[in-house]
């Protein structure tokens, strides 16, 4: 039997005026976030639902939904996603 691997897309979070890549530039990008107050991978974090008991997959699902539901409910249009890999 052939070993399959369940690849899902993985984003980061950000805010539509950081010119910054979250990934590419992070140290960049943090400075930018922290100085204007947005503190988005705290924000991340509160909203997100996690467990020590989720496997990787789990994990980036979870990161995944709490990036979807920031955006959904983000009345201000400040943050939006960036695709890292699929």
């Amino acid at each position: 039997m052939e070993d399959e691997t369940i690849s899902i897309p993985t984003y980061m979070l950000t805010t539509i005026d950081n010119p910054f890549h979250p990934l590419n530039e992070y140290d960049n990008w943090l400075r930018f976030d922290e100085d204007h107050g947005y503190y988005t991978n705290e924000y991340l974090a509160r909203v997100m639902g996690t467990s020590e008991y989720f496997t990787e997959i789990e994990e980036q699902l979870a990161v995944n939904q709490a990036i979807d539901d920031i955006i959904r409910l983000d009345l201000e249009n400040i943050y939006k996603k960036v695709l890292i890999e699929e």
